[in-house]
């Protein structure tokens, strides 16, 4: 793919080429190295965008399509024993498994947009999007498995996770505040003590002078 003079980036007659290859299932790409580089970048996107949602929202509560009633619905229908929280790449990728989901992903052709789009799905869903837990999956598998695990408390775990982390981190920096405060308390007790240790010195030097005057004076008479 052509550039512009001392940049990466695509020029603008390119940048329609782009959007339409990104459009196109994965398996359509072929060995074009920049093709296959913008389709993962957009696909790690479109990951992070998708876990910050389900780490600040009870996943319970999402809804990612106009039509995911349809799309579980269909899932679990056809799908009704399969695993979800922990995922088996074999259930996914196998020729068995393939020809299993291939009539499942075709009915959403035209009700789902980019249903073929490739996309990053995590096989654990308790965990992040790290290399050791993604898989490519076609979107509308993604959406399938992701409608389910939100429904069915399994995404859940992402969004505690998250929370009980934020809230730990709350009540270290409330503790470290208070031993401030704490602290301060004290030093202003010290400060506190000296000067009525000071105070009471004095009060005892001036009783001495006193004393010395009186003594003085009954001497002189």
């Amino acid at each position: 793919m052509e550039t512009t003079s001392g940049t990466a980036e695509p020029v603008p007659g390119e940048l329609a080429s782009v959007a339409h290859a990104l459009s196109l299932p994965a398996e359509s790409y072929g060995n074009d190295p920049d093709i296959e580089m913008a389709w993962a970048m957009k696909a790690m996107q479109h990951a992070e965008v998708y876990y910050k949602l389900i780490s600040s929202v009870d996943p319970q509560f999402l809804k990612l399509t106009k039509v995911d009633d349809q799309i579980y619905s269909e899932f679990r229908e056809n799908f009704e024993k399969l695993r979800i929280d922990v995922l088996d790449p074999e259930e996914l990728k196998s020729e068995s498994a393939k020809e299993k989901w291939r009539p499942f992903c075709l009915k959403f052709d035209g009700i789902v947009e980019d249903f073929n789009y490739g996309t990053l799905l995590r096989l654990d869903c308790s965990q992040g999007y790290t290399e050791e837990n993604t898989i490519f999956a076609p979107r509308i598998q993604f959406l399938a498995i992701e409608i389910a695990r939100n429904r069915e408390g399994y995404n859940k775990a992402v969004y505690t996770s998250v929370h009980d982390k934020e809230e730990e981190k709350e009540e270290g920096n409330h503790g470290r505040e208070k031993g401030t405060d704490s602290g301060r308390a004290e030093e202003k007790g010290d400060i506190r003590e000296r000067e009525k240790t000071k105070t009471n010195k004095g009060e005892e030097k001036e009783k001495g002078a006193d004393k010395e005057i009186s003594k003085s004076g009954e001497t002189a008479m």
